[in-house]
Order: C-alpha cells, then sequence, then structure tokens
C-alpha cells in the first residue's frame, strides 16, 4: 500500500512534465498511465 501511494504522485508528476515538454506524446502518455494505475490497483487489491 505505501509503495502505490508513495508511486502514484511521482509517476503524475512525471506525466505532466513529459506532456508539457513534449506535447505530441500525450496520447502516449496517458494510455501508460492508465495501464499502470490499473496494474498496481489489482496488485493492491491482493
Amino acid at each position: 500500500m505505501y509503495i502505490h501511494l508513495a508511486l502514484a504522485p511521482l509517476i503524475s508528476l512525471l506525466a505532466g512534465i513529459l506532456i508539457l515538454v513534449v506535447p505530441r506524446l500525450l496520447n502516449y502518455i496517458v494510455a501508460i498511465y492508465l495501464i499502470v494505475m490499473g496494474i498496481l490497483g489489482m496488485v493492491h487489491g491482493r
């Protein structure tokens, strides 16, 4: 649970910075973010 709470804001911050630097990556960043959060949610649920 601690890893999920510490990892989510870090991933969000990194995604936000990448979107600002390279706006064309928006679709890929959002897709990767959703996949990672989904996996973390499934792992956290166990």
